[in-house]
């Protein structure tokens, strides 16, 4: 962050109008909801320092209505902020956590494994290359033209890594001839589509430097996704112009990103350096009060390296702790109210803000789900998503079931189908939270599991 940007006065932190305008809200532009002001802190690659996280949770108990958010893209949000928006902005500046560039705050949207550079199972650690390409993004005027919602996965390979999130740039890496490469897709997601070409690792920054500038070259304005390219464009056509000697051969083509069963955000999962692990909780239904953020924060401090990752499933992942800590860990962050395992049943429903925050909701789905939580036989079910509109607010990819609310305390039940667009096939019409949980309960743990 740069000093300048500091010392100026609030009205110099708004950065100018972009290209492709945005309603998404950033750490410098609040944007207003039902419940209040939203401001977006965007995290490198999930990551924020303790000392970052307590002030996160002061400018939540000093300017807002206390309600922290933690974000499906790994990132924080504040919600509920009155009308003294400027001190919170200061705050959050002085504590590091702004852009390097006012007009490169929209952009910062590298999306990592919340693992990266600690996975046993990592082919290469992102964060430098991720360091190299943000820099670039807040730095660079012309990509500051690109929409806020305009976004890039980074996978380096790793166990705990969320791969059904469409990006509009990923890469993932393969072996090939003994050395590492970086495969790459638009508009898509590794865990569902195949490469357009791949590159030498040393290559990657260049690579991502090609794509979005070739995406500015051929988009109109209101053309602010990769995908709104491609209705017009073939993806041949944009590579094609990239300017870089592309790999596309068979080997390439045909590869596939390997998906794992047993990556765990919850609980402990075992890192590649000798005993030690990372520790993780999630924010019931994605909320974080301050006490929660802060205490988490004290305990990376004590016990682990004074970091914290924000996950995109909405929870705290903690960094280096010795296996001998994980147990003292785990029962202090469920003491915060966090929760540690997937057998309790709010950790495996995800809702979207609801009435309470957004005009378009149609039910209170926060609210909702917890009362499904109870209704729903011992045992966790899989996972399953109340959505307060079409929208889909909380959640990138479609789950295994869908609630879409229709009517306050009333939903229909979508199953995901991989053969139909959005939330699935629609099983039910207008369900009660009992009838939504009879139904839910009825089906096997097999046929909604991840």
């Amino acid at each position: 962050m740069s000093g300048d940007l500091l010392n100026q006065p609030f009205s110099a932190h708004q950065p100018p109008a972009p290209l492709r305008p945005s309603g998404c809200p950033g750490l410098l532009r609040i944007v207003q909801a039902k419940d209040g002001g939203i401001c977006r802190i965007k995290l490198a690659g999930g990551a924020i320092s303790a000392d970052q996280a307590d002030a996160v949770a002061a400018g939540a108990e000093h300017f807002s209505a206390g309600e922290i958010e933690a974000t499906n893209r790994g990132n924080l949000q504040i919600r509920g902020i009155g009308s003294e928006q400027a001190g919170l902005i200061q705050m959050l500046l002085a504590s590091g956590l702004g852009p390097r560039d006012a007009a490169g705050d929209d952009v910062r949207n590298l999306m990592l494994s919340p693992t990266a550079g600690v996975d046993p199972l990592m082919l290469f650690d992102t964060r430098p290359l991720a360091a190299q390409v943000l820099e670039s993004l807040e730095t660079t005027p012309r990509l500051h033209e690109l929409s806020a919602k305009f976004a890039v996965q980074m996978d380096g390979g790793e166990g705990l890594a969320m791969l059904e999130h469409h990006h509009d740039v990923w890469l993932s890496p393969l072996r090939l001839d003994d050395e590492i490469w970086l495969a790459f897709g638009l508009a898509g997601c590794p865990a569902d589509d195949s490469p357009l070409g791949a590159v030498p690792l040393a290559q990657g920054h260049e690579l991502v430097l090609a794509v979005l500038n070739r995406f500015l070259d051929l988009a109109r304005p209101e053309q602010t996704r990769m995908r709104h390219l491609l209705l017009e464009q073939s993806p041949t056509d944009v590579v094609a112009g990239l300017g870089l000697e592309v790999r596309a051969d068979s080997s390439v083509l045909q590869w596939r990103r390997k998906t794992t069963t047993g990556g765990n955000y919850l609980g402990s999962y075992p890192q590649q350096q000798a005993g030690m692990s990372a520790v993780g909780g999630a924010a019931p239904l994605g909320r974080l009060s301050p006490g929660m953020l802060r205490g988490a924060a004290s305990l990376a401090r004590t016990w682990g390296d004074g970091t914290l990752r924000v996950t995109p499933w909405q929870s705290l992942l903690l960094p280096n702790i010795a296996q001998c800590q994980v147990d003292t860990v785990l029962s202090e962050l469920a003491q915060l109210g966090l929760l540690c395992s997937a057998d309790e049943k709010l950790a495996r429903l995800v809702a979207c803000t609801g009435s309470d925050g957004c005009a378009k909701a149609q039910a209170d789905t926060k609210g909702d789900a917890r009362l499904l939580a109870t209704l729903l036989a011992s045992g966790a079910p899989a996972s399953v998503h109340l959505s307060a509109c079409p929208r889909s607010c909380a959640l990138a990819h479609a789950a295994p079931a869908t609630l879409l609310a229709q009517s306050p305390g009333h939903y229909d039940l979508y199953l995901r189908d991989a053969g139909r667009p959005g939330f699935g096939s629609l099983r039910a019409r207008n369900l009660t939270l009992k009838e939504a949980g009879a139904l839910l309960d009825a089906r096997s743990r097999s046929t909604l599991d991840d």
